[in-house]
């Protein structure tokens, strides 16, 4: 695990952590997360990594990789057409680009994370909540998810070219007649969990940058916290694996390169 934050404690990370697969000796680790920074670890098969929204304002840029084979990575397109929708929750996986499970979702309260609109990048960033630089703001400087996600890159010999299309934790963003995507932050509220189950073995990146819609004026990224636990890979009559044929078979797939 790489950790690159401040740990000053946050008021809220007293949410309760429940689920019904969940015992206290299972929990591998536990760490606040402000917004604003990054963060990457491995997530060895059959850890489940919750992400806590503390102050129901958090938006999380997520890339995921296969820490075997780091060419191997989530693939938007084929995650999205293989389960037919727009959006990722509870009963879907993470499908890589190899036609195999990164990751799959048996927990969500939040219910839509935005998997189309990317990563805010730096441009966007100053243009929208000015120059804050760390020179002159230290830890109150501004970084965008881009720059938050290359900083974590390097760590483990990736670059720009490695950053594939995102998925942005408890971001809704909806389309209008017209096409246009709005974000919506209607719905959002302090505890929402998201459950990321690992498949395989999983580099995971993280950044808790603004959403690149989010229409705020100030720069104020809401804090989370992640707790990784022994969960165990899905089961034969898992939520996920009977959502749709496909994840079926994407299982299989996934299965049969750890025989």
């Amino acid at each position: 695990m790489s950790a690159h934050f401040d740990s000053t404690p946050l008021a809220a990370a007293a949410i309760p952590f429940h689920s019904a697969r969940f015992s206290q000796e299972r929990v591998l680790w536990e760490e606040p997360m402000p917004g604003g920074v990054q963060w990457s670890g491995v997530l060895q098969r059959g850890t489940t990594l919750r992400v806590i929204d503390l102050e129901g304002r958090a938006n999380v840029g997520v890339l995921l990789f296969n820490k075997d084979q780091l060419t191997e990575r989530y693939n938007m397109p084929d995650t999205l057409k293989a389960q037919h929708t727009a959006f990722l929750t509870r009963g879907h996986a993470c499908y890589s680009d190899m036609g195999r499970i990164l990751c799959s979702i048996p927990e969500d309260t939040c219910g839509w994370h935005d998997t189309v609109c990317g990563v805010l990048d730096t441009p966007a960033m100053q243009a929208r909540h000015g120059v804050h630089r760390y020179q002159e703001h230290r830890n109150a400087m501004h970084r965008s998810g881009l720059d938050g996600f290359l900083v974590e890159l390097q760590k483990w010999g990736l670059g720009r070219r490695d950053v594939h299309p995102n998925l942005n934790l408890f971001s809704q963003v909806r389309s209008d007649e017209s096409g246009a995507l709005r974000f919506v932050s209607e719905g959002r509220a302090p505890g929402q969990h998201i459950d990321l189950r690992c498949e395989m073995n999983v580099l995971a990146v993280l950044s808790t940058a603004p959403h690149p819609l989010d229409p705020s004026p100030d720069y104020v990224p809401g804090p989370i916290r992640l707790t990784a636990w022994r969960s165990g890979t899905a089961g034969a009559d898992d939520v996920v694996r009977h959502s749709c044929a496909e994840n079926g078979r994407g299982f299989i797939n996934t299965e049969r390169s750890f025989l």
